[in-house]
């Protein structure tokens, strides 16, 4: 079952490249994939698809590819289950690694980028522990939403690429069961963590760390770090300068936005500032910083309000980390940099949902601040805040001489925004499990890819094409 009909505006020729084979030998384990009773299409992403030259695949070639895994021309022979440690709520755990996933290939988008499809739910690995390798169907039916939603609101995301139903029924103490399994594949520029350094540093193998700092720095480009940076020219300090400009542009993104993740732990952390692997996710049903997601977080450690801080604290993981290679001063020197970038990447992005032209740094802090002031007043959904202040309508007098950036797009006409609170998820996913009725989760899709193409293309930080 594929997703709604939308014509690419592009497409390119399949170029596989598993440049992880480098790094094969410390950074994973083979494995095979789990042998399922069924693969049932559900969800396939052919826009995705077309952007790695993958859309021309027939449905039995999708089938075995991305639910029988069996490899794609020229590339990865074998999945592999990455390896890494990694601060869970604070706690530092070296048992982990990918436990129901595998990295399954590597290619080239239009653009030059290195791509990975990566699994979750396709099996047990050494790294599964106590866990039986498989994702629920609810789960992936989530991440298909989650993934839609984020990416028309410009935040940096992995896309869904394909949902495969498998046949098995589950046992979950967080939902009905028995309940219905799936595979899912993500499409990801990255799968390196910061928890990957971590498990490098505990290792103490300083020869494989300067292999993937060398890796990450030849394949996920970034701008050189700032002329008076110390020590710019060293490997480890240009990532770390990379990394915290990506994580603040990512804390960014998600408050305005409005999402929670739920899951911040540096294993969970995309050195590209890709955001991925979504569990507990919400968005805000209103303007609340102690939102929190996850019923298991007691504590609020990842509320709404303190992604910022849960962001900033995992750069500062990495930082740790990349003492292997270079003096702590430069490293820190980085680190300081994520609280003016966050700033500047909070108005930036703030104007640009609010559609209006920034008026400079000082003046757009203020409007944000004005309009969470304005939120928490009423209890104002944030959706439905942005859609109607559009353009500055309705704002206090001190934000009048905002000049809108004129809308075209008929969305903005519409009667109300587009959101995804958990209430509307809960019944897509009831069509789904109660009648088998795909129908409201692929009209919620192409409703929220129109509401990305009315916003457009989430404005870039200075120097970042």
């Amino acid at each position: 079952m594929s997703e709604p009909v939308q014509h690419p505006d592009f497409s390119v020729p399949y170029r596989g490249d598993p440049a992880i084979l480098t790094l094969a030998d410390w950074l994973g384990d083979v494995v095979a994939p789990a042998d399922f009773p069924a693969v049932d299409l559900r969800w396939r992403n052919d826009q995705a698809a077309a952007s790695v030259g993958l859309a021309d695949l027939s449905e039995e070639a999708w089938t075995a590819h991305f639910g029988r895994f069996a490899p794609l021309p020229g590339n990865l022979p074998h999945p592999l289950a990455l390896r890494y440690h990694g601060h869970q709520f604070r706690v530092y755990n070296p048992e982990i690694g990918d436990g129901r996933g595998f990295l399954f290939a590597q290619m080239r988008d239009g653009r030059g980028r290195l791509m990975d499809l990566g699994t979750k739910g396709s099996g047990t690995t050494p790294w599964s522990r106590s866990g039986d390798g498989r994702l629920t169907l609810k789960g992936a039916v989530r991440e298909i939403l989650a993934t839609e939603m984020l990416e028309a609101l410009g935040v940096n995301t992995s896309k869904t690429f394909s949902v495969i139903e498998t046949g098995e029924k589950l046992w979950r103490g967080d939902e009905p069961s028995p309940t219905r399994s799936a595979v899912l594949v993500r499409l990801s520029h990255s799968h390196i963590r910061i928890g990957t350094f971590q498990r490098l540093l505990a290792l103490e193998d300083a020869d494989a760390m300067a292999a993937l700092i060398d890796y990450c720095l030849a394949q996920f480009s970034a701008p050189p770090p700032p002329d008076d940076a110390p020590a710019r020219g060293e490997p480890a300090v240009r990532l770390m300068h990379a990394v915290v400009e990506r994580m603040a542009d990512l804390a960014a993104s998600y408050m305005v936005a409005g999402f929670v993740h739920g899951v911040l732990n540096t294993d969970n952390m995309n050195v590209t500032g890709e955001s991925f692997d979504y569990g507990p996710w919400r968005w805000l049903p209103e303007w609340d910083p102690g939102f929190t997601a996850a019923y298991f977080d007691h504590a609020g450690l990842y509320a709404f309000g303190r992604q910022p801080e849960a962001l900033h604290w995992n750069c500062g993981q990495l930082a740790v980390a990349l003492r292997l290679h270079a003096e702590t001063a430069p490293l820190v020197a980085a680190l300081e940099r994520f609280g003016p970038l966050y700033m500047d990447a909070v108005a930036r992005r703030w104007c640009w949902r609010l559609g209006v032209v920034p008026q400079g740094i000082e003046e757009d802090t203020q409007l944000v601040a004005g309009c969470e002031a304005q939120m928490r007043a009423g209890a104002a959904q944030p959706d439905a805040f942005f859609f109607a202040h559009r353009g500055a309508r309705g704002l206090p007098e001190a934000f009048k001489h905002y000049q809108p950036v004129g809308d075209t797009h008929p969305y903005w006409s519409d009667e109300a925004p587009q959101s995804l609170l958990i209430e509307e998820v809960e019944a897509i996913w009831a069509a789904i499990d109660e009648r088998d009725d795909w129908g409201p989760l692929h009209a919620k899709v192409g409703a929220l890819r129109r509401m990305g193409e009315a916003h457009g293309p989430a404005p870039a930080p200075a120097g970042h094409a």
